[in-house]
């Protein structure tokens, strides 16, 4: 393609994106859309809610803290579990909840104590995905808002025609608009909220790994501590 040609399609494009950007007003299409715009609206409210509710408090530091687990092993160890149980009281953490807990039932064997652990551990990583689950209802309701209003959309320009013929198509416009763009504005918020669920779903992972870690560090120095309580009583 020459410069000429390539010249004459930049200034085609110049002349075109203010043109059709003074023909759309999203913000008016979107207070025409109906009540559909309205739910898929609430929608993202709640999507952006909680995945800044998430970002902020579903992190290693939040959950596990490395440092807390280094401290417990060390006091663990050296069995200063009033300590340790003071240190742990003072946290918000699943890691200082099960540690707190494992204070408590210290005197357990500790293959039981380690299953116990296990599952504790489980049930604190489900209570953290259950608080992004609404992420997942966003992405699945929200395009099936969108498909209503634009059901709905169609259902109107049907009517026109059938009141006033196919002469101006002007007249269809109203209703083929709202139809778009209810669809256009489901899948706006329902792909980000898909994408957010996953992006959590895969951070637990990586936080579950680092807290069954931590977790074993503090369990390795069980069984000695084990046998000495065994031994002085």
């Amino acid at each position: 393609m020459s410069r000429l040609r390539r010249l004459g399609l930049y200034g085609l494009l110049l002349t075109a994106f203010p043109a059709h950007a003074q023909g759309l007003n999203i913000a008016s299409e979107l207070l025409h859309g109906g009540m559909g715009i309205v739910a898929i609206g609430a929608l993202s409210v709640l999507a952006l809610a909680v995945t800044f509710e998430r970002l902020a408090n579903f992190r290693l530091v939040k959950v596990a803290p490395p440092d807390l687990a280094a401290e417990a092993e060390m006091l663990w160890r050296a069995g200063r579990f009033d300590q340790l149980r003071e240190r742990v009281a003072d946290g918000d953490s699943s890691l200082a909840r099960i540690l707190g807990w494992m204070v408590e039932q210290r005197h357990l064997p500790a293959e039981k104590l380690a299953a116990r652990v296990a599952e504790m551990a489980g049930v604190e990583l489900r209570l953290q995905q259950q608080k992004a689950y609404a992420l997942n209802v966003v992405a699945t309701v929200a395009p099936i808002v969108g498909l209503l209003g634009t059901v709905i959309g169609m259902i109107e320009s049907f009517h026109v025609i059938a009141f006033n013929g196919m002469g101006d198509p002007t007249l269809l416009a109203g209703g083929i608009s709202k139809a778009l763009v209810n669809t256009a504005a489901g899948l706006s918020v329902a792909l980000p909220s898909l994408a957010m669920h996953h992006v959590f779903r895969n951070r637990m992972v990586g936080i579950g790994v680092a807290l069954e870690r931590q977790l074993n560090r503090v369990l390795d120095g069980m069984p000695a501590r084990t046998l000495e309580v065994v031994h002085a009583h």
